[in-house]
């Protein structure tokens, strides 16, 4: 259960917010002003009557003492999970002692709510992990699709092979004259083979032709790593089994996690959401305490839509995670929980930029294309350079330049003003691009800031 004598830290609660709208109107909810009767259970809930524009106030309760992460109800319209109530009442919590009073029996209109949820929580744990299992009922059958799926992608991958051929035959420039309709209808002619990774490759090459200096060297180079990627597919069955696991799970063919269970105490050290037209990707990056792994969790919504998934950083929790295949076997399933995540002093052990960059490069070996590694800097300082930044290491001649997208986040300023001049810790992804930092930690004690 959550502990209620340590609360989280309002970073951590508008970790949870769906989108930057919910984001500012939560925080302008988060003073006692418009709440009333508002209290906090030992089992870790959380509730209030927040008045709004009607008559009524909204009836608004937070379940932060399941297992299976923070879940909300609350009587407004509103479509969003959570909504701007939930998190001004999670605001109001977390921050003076005594806001929300502790040890309260929950109002009768929160009950029946918190004890659904715990009723369904029992029944889920009872049933055990056959009872959710959805395996096949005709394995011969999805063995067949498979075979039918794998010969489409070779088709694919060999259509594809003859119009990098062309390219380069014709020459660079002709992908410049071309314009980005050729690249489009390749991308769909990928889909139709059912490869979303060649797909998704494809339209980045797209949009190298005329992106500023130096493009026909960039676009020769994710040619390069196209061909690779093409060729390991139509020559899967000499490669070693985790390389081939990778070039299966590269092209875009569907993957489980296979690897066995692994019990420990991870802490979330970051979370950020990425985007397209039709889907929205969640990006969560645990580190075990007892394991020293750092993994990945993917979830998905539909565009718009924030994913379920939501595990604010710097908080741990004790679970079971297990690793998809693969070479480098970062990505990894969530499995069973057995504690709400909650505050920690827990901070992963750090590398220095040489290192970090040394181990990029290891990584590669495994997966050529690989685009970053997780890695956590010790004792680094933001510096400008030139017209970007880096971090530069406090103890040793050696520094990493942030990649542009990093340079243009707000994070960054909020990564200078945590330094102060200082060495800090931060964990980001580190990468042919530069490095990205996501979150950070001052020296000494202090909470996890977020930067993304």
């Amino acid at each position: 259960m959550t502990q209620q004598g340590v609360r989280w830290s309002a970073d951590q609660v508008l970790a949870l917010a769906p989108d930057t709208a919910s984001r500012k109107a939560g925080s302008k909810l988060g003073a006692a002003g418009p709440w009333s009767e508002t209290g906090s259970s030992a089992e870790g809930a959380v509730w209030g009557l927040c008045k709004g524009s009607g008559s009524r106030p909204y009836q608004t309760v937070v379940d932060l003492g399941d297992v299976s992460g923070p879940a909300y109800d609350c009587s407004c319209p509103s479509r969003k999970f959570p909504c701007k109530h939930a998190l001004g009442l999670l605001l109001l919590w977390s921050g003076a002692e005594g806001a929300v009073p502790r040890g309260r029996q929950a109002p009768d209109w929160a009950e029946p709510w918190l004890a659904g949820r715990r009723r369904r929580a029992e029944e889920q744990r009872a049933a055990g992990p056959e009872g959710s299992a959805s395996g096949s009922a005709d394995p011969e059958a999805a063995r067949r699709r498979a075979e039918r799926r794998a010969e489409r992608v070779t088709a694919g991958a060999t259509e594809l092979e003859q119009r990098l051929a062309d390219l380069l035959r014709g020459g660079l420039a002709s992908a410049e004259q071309a314009g980005y309709g050729l690249w489009e209808e390749t991308a769909a002619r990928m889909v139709d083979a059912q490869a979303p990774g060649l797909a998704a490759r494809v339209r980045e090459l797209g949009a190298i032709p005329s992106s500023g200096p130096g493009w026909p060297v960039r676009l020769l180079e994710e040619c390069a790593l196209l061909h690779l990627l093409d060729q390991g597919w139509l020559r899967r069955e000499r490669l070693p089994a985790g390389l081939a696991a990778t070039v299966r799970s590269r092209v875009g063919l569907p993957t489980t996690a296979d690897g066995p269970p692994v019990r420990d105490r991870w802490l979330v050290l970051a979370q950020y959401d990425t985007g397209d037209a039709k889907l929205t990707t969640r990006r969560v990056w645990l580190h075990g305490a007892e394991s020293h792994r750092t993994v990945l969790l993917l979830s998905y919504g539909a565009a718009g839509r924030a994913p379920e998934l939501t595990l604010p950083v710097g908080l741990v929790l004790e679970a079971e995670v297990s690793a998809y295949p693969g070479a480098g076997r970062r990505r990894a399933a969530l499995g069973e929980r057995f504690a709400a995540p909650a505050p920690t002093a827990l901070r992963p052990p750090g590398v220095t930029t040489a290192q970090a960059a040394a181990r990029y490069g290891e990584a590669l070996r495994a997966d050529p294309w690989l685009d970053s590694v997780p890695v956590t800097l010790d004792r680094v300082i933001p510096a400008p350079d030139g017209d970007s930044w880096q971090l530069a290491d406090a103890d040793a001649d050696s520094a990493l330049p942030l990649t542009p997208a990093a340079c243009s986040r707000p994070g960054l300023w909020r990564l200078v003003a945590l330094s102060g001049g200082a060495p800090v810790k931060v964990f980001g992804e580190c990468g042919h691009r530069g490095f990205t930092p996501l979150t950070a930690w001052p020296e000494g004690a202090g909470e996890a800031v977020r930067l993304c």
